[in-house]
């Protein structure tokens, strides 16, 4: 049984359907939630650029908290109080989310995947596929 659950989450169907799975599942095993974001656009870089500004810094920051926030409502939706939320930085997802859950000593995963068949996971790679490969935990991976 896990006890502390680690879901990834971007904003898309496949992640909403990622939150409602870890949801049921935390509720089902008390385990504690936590949802997170990959932030892969590294704002002290940015910011040197002539085209970034304070109003563009805004709106990314506001669609991260807003691809969290679909996760909480699910939670919230599915009576799950009790949950967590981080953005982490890096311009490797998949390296993040599987640093993040050693590091903090989660024991399972959840995600979301929009490849849905071997041919698009060859030329496209996956995310979802990469935290497999890396995990030190189990991983589940919702379509």
């Amino acid at each position: 049984m896990p006890k502390k659950i680690l879901c990834a989450v971007d904003g898309s169907d496949a992640s909403d359907r990622a939150a409602a799975c870890a949801v049921e599942l935390a509720k089902e095993t008390g385990a504690k939630l936590t949802f997170v974001h990959v932030n892969s656009v590294q704002q002290d870089r940015i910011a040197k650029r002539w085209f970034w500004d304070e109003t563009l810094l805004s709106a990314m920051n506001a669609e991260i908290q807003s691809r969290l926030a679909n996760g909480q409502k699910i939670a919230a939706n599915h009576g799950l109080a009790d949950f967590s939320s981080v953005v982490l930085k890096s311009n490797r997802v998949s390296s993040a989310i599987t640093s993040y859950a050693k590091e903090k000593e989660f024991d399972y995963i959840v995600m979301g995947t929009g490849v849905t068949n071997d041919m698009e996971r060859l030329f496209l790679g996956s995310v979802a596929t990469e935290v497999v490969s890396g995990a030190h935990c189990p991983v589940t991976i919702v379509r």
